[in-house]
C-alpha cells in the first residue's frame, strides 16, 4: 500500500529505504528533498531514516478481527478462511506499531472481495499521540520471531474513524464502521441509490 501511494504521489513522497526505518513514506518538501539528497551515500543505514529528520507518513494495515474458532462454533457460524470475506462476522480493528509515537497514519482497512484482497476503507490522522497507542508488548524470550508491538487504543481509533477518507459504499463497511464506534460519521448510501 505505501508503494503505490508513493508511486502515485508524483515524487512528493518516497519510501523510507530501510525497512525499519520511520515513517513509511518520507515528505520530499523543502526540509525533507535535501535531507534524502545529503542522505545519497547513507541509503542502507537505519539512523537516518528513523526517524526522518523532513518526516512523512505511516501506513498502517488491518482485516480486522474475527471470533476465535470455538466463539464461531457456538454461534454456528462459518469461521472465514483465507479469501473470504469477512465483514459479516468482522467484531472489531486495531492498527499495531513497534512504537508508540506514531502518528500522521494512513489506516487501512481491508477485506477480501471476491477472494482478492480489497481496501475497504481509509482513515487519516495527525492527531495521534503516545496515549492513543497501548503499551508496548515485548516478545518472550524465545518466542519465534514475534517482535515488540503496540496495539492502538479506542481513543486513537476514534481519531482515525473521524478521519476517514473513503469507504466502499457497498459490503456493510460503513454500518459496521458507525455501530464499532458508536457514531455516525460515515453516510450510509441510502437504498436505491
Amino acid at each position: 500500500m505505501a508503494a503505490a501511494i508513493a508511486k502515485t504521489s508524483g515524487g512528493f513522497l518516497e519510501p523510507n529505504p530501510h525497512q525499519d526505518g520511520y515513517p513509511d513514506l518520507l515528505l520530499m518538501d523543502e526540509k525533507g528533498k535535501p535531507a534524502w539528497d545529503a542522505l545519497v551515500d547513507r541509503m542502507n543505514e537505519k539512523d537516518p531514516f528513523s526517524p526522518f529528520i523532513g518526516g512523512g507518513i505511516e501506513v498502517k494495515a488491518t482485516c480486522g478481527s474475527v471470533p476465535t474458532p470455538k466463539k464461531c462454533r457456538d454461534m454456528e457460524i462459518q469461521r472465514p478462511f483465507i479469501g473470504d470475506t469477512r465483514i459479516e462476522c468482522m467484531v472489531s480493528y486495531d492498527w499495531k506499531a513497534h512504537h508508540r509515537e506514531t502518528n500522521n497514519l494512513v489506516g487501512v482497512l481491508w477485506d477480501f472481495i471476491d477472494q482478492r484482497p480489497r481496501v475497504a476503507s481509509l482513515f487519516y490522522s495527525c492527531k495521534l499521540n503516545d496515549d492513543d497507542w497501548g503499551k508496548i508488548v515485548k516478545p518472550k524470550e524465545g518466542g519465534g520471531r514475534t517482535t515488540s508491538v503496540s496495539v492502538m487504543s479506542s481513543p486513537g481509533i476514534q481519531k482515525m474513524y473521524s478521519g476517514w477518507l473513503c469507504v466502499l459504499k457497498s459490503g456493510g463497511y460503513a454500518e459496521f464502521l458507525n455501530k464499532k464506534n458508536r457514531d455516525f460519521k460515515i453516510p450510509i448510501r441510502p437504498l436505491g441509490t
